[in-house]
């Protein structure tokens, strides 16, 4: 019953958008994002030789071509909360500030609680501007980092 209370809050109108990592997603969504940067960068090409390249079906493409997106086609000028879970080891927390720098990403605020069994939380809120590096690759490369457990997008404004 908890359970069910507790979904019931994803399932309102209001919640039409996710953010969904690409190794989730299924392969066909990923080929029509493929396809679209095709057609985008490609002049002449057809959205048929698009589809062959990628290897789906026309109806396919154009039943999700509305409705799939890069994260970071659109995340210039926006801010990203980011929630990671890393081991409590001297040096991490700067490493990981300091890749956000190297992107160019503004730091807005971060919060650490307090560690737990060697394991800290930590919530951090970015402003990606128009010079910042890709969100994609940094994001990437924070994840990467050794004691890192993992890196979620919580929200983004």
């Amino acid at each position: 019953m908890e359970q069910e209370q507790d979904m019931s809050r994803y399932s309102n109108d209001e919640d039409k958008y996710f953010i969904v990592k690409k190794t989730t997603l299924p392969e066909v969504y990923q080929k029509v994002v493929e396809a679209k940067r095709l057609l985008d960068s490609q002049k002449g090409i057809t959205i048929q030789e698009a589809t062959d390249a990628v290897g789906i079906s026309r109806s396919s493409f154009y039943k999700y071509k509305d409705d799939v997106f890069p994260f970071h086609d659109n995340a210039r000028g926006k801010t990203i909360t980011l929630m990671m879970q890393m081991d409590d080891e001297p040096g991490l927390l700067s490493k990981m500030l300091n890749l956000v720098a190297q992107y160019g990403a503004n730091i807005l605020t971060i919060h650490q609680a307090i560690p737990v069994n060697r394991i800290a939380m930590l919530t951090l809120s970015v402003e990606i501007l128009p010079t910042s590096g890709s969100v994609t690759a940094m994001i990437t490369e924070i994840e990467q980092l050794v004691g890192m457990h993992y890196v979620k997008i919580i929200a983004r404004e």
